[in-house]
């Protein structure tokens, strides 16, 4: 079985792919592989030309799934699906074309779109963590993010919440790390504070690939500030008690009432003790998804 991924080159978006595919080749019997497409190879007139043939030279195989997230990605996903019409398409967003015009869409469940064979309704968007049940006892994470088109960065909220964290645990082991949206004067701001000395910090520039989800499986819990929502769910996944670091809304719209319903429903809390964060849930819907597109397929007989 071969899956095609068309990448608009940005991070998130390809970990969304990769958490799908890798969900499939976990619960596929045979053998996966994976070809990662990017749109500037894509351009509008070879596809054309190939819907057309009925063949496009790049391709290593014949694709029996397409695989797109993104708006610049989308058509691109559907005109492959004209080239190679025994292809399922699978879109990971809430797409700008008729939902019917993919043969799957899988969208968070705060876009508001009902659930059917379809269309699949995910918490939060895919990635690719596990829970590898590796979490060791009172090892904290702090991971900050930024300002956002929904949030501005508050130092004094944040600095507040981090003194707070660390007075709360005195007997944890605290690991801080950054996002590219942090921003530059904080750490040095931050290095100034008596309760710093308490933090192991490791800016993301000088951070491997994937770090961060190590990191995820080792933490007992996770605190998250409420701009950086996949982080919240990627913590989730990975099977971390998880606490919300508060900084300014802009505004309200889909996302912030996704982090809303997370603390309604108390799987996420703002408070600064371990011991008052919820329970790890069950959460992996990046499996349940293979499952369901997998279970369609075989039942119409197709792989």
């Amino acid at each position: 079985m071969h899956i095609v991924y068309v990448s608009d080159g940005k991070a998130g978006h390809r970990s969304q792919a990769l958490g799908l595919y890798q969900a499939m080749q976990r619960q596929h019997s045979q053998s996966l592989s994976f070809q990662e497409v990017f749109i500037q190879d894509l351009p509008l007139f070879l596809l054309f030309m190939a819907v057309i043939k009925k063949n496009l030279a790049s391709m290593q195989q014949q694709p029996n799934y397409i695989i797109g997230v993104g708006s610049h990605t989308q058509l691109r996903v559907l005109m492959l699906g004209k080239v190679y019409p025994l292809a399922k398409t699978i879109i990971l967003m809430k797409p700008n074309y008729p939902l019917t015009w993919f043969d799957y869409a899988v969208i968070p469940q705060h876009d508001g779109i009902a659930a059917s064979e379809q269309v699949l309704i995910t918490r939060g968007a895919l990635n690719p963590i596990m829970n590898q049940q590796r979490h060791q006892a009172s090892r904290i994470l702090i991971a900050l993010g930024g300002s956002s088109k929904r949030h501005q960065w508050n130092s004094t909220k944040v600095m507040q919440a981090l003194a707070a964290i660390v007075k709360e645990n005195p007997a944890s082991k605290l690991i801080l790390t950054t996002s590219r949206r942090t921003p530059t004067d904080f750490l040095k701001r931050l290095s100034t504070e008596k309760f710093a000395t308490q933090l192991e910090v490791f800016p993301v520039e000088e951070t491997a690939q994937g770090w961060i989800f190590e990191q995820m499986q080792l933490a007992e819990a996770v605190w998250v500030t409420e701009d950086s929502v996949s982080m919240i769910f990627e913590a989730l996944t990975a099977g971390c008690r998880v606490g919300l670091i508060e900084i300014d809304r802009l505004k309200q719209d889909r996302i912030t009432h996704a982090v809303d319903q997370l603390l309604e429903s108390q799987v996420l809390v703002k408070y600064f003790n371990l011991n008052q964060l919820a329970t790890p849930i069950s959460l992996n819907e990046a499996d349940r998804v293979a499952r369901l597109i997998l279970a369609q397929c075989y039942s119409n007989k197709k792989y």
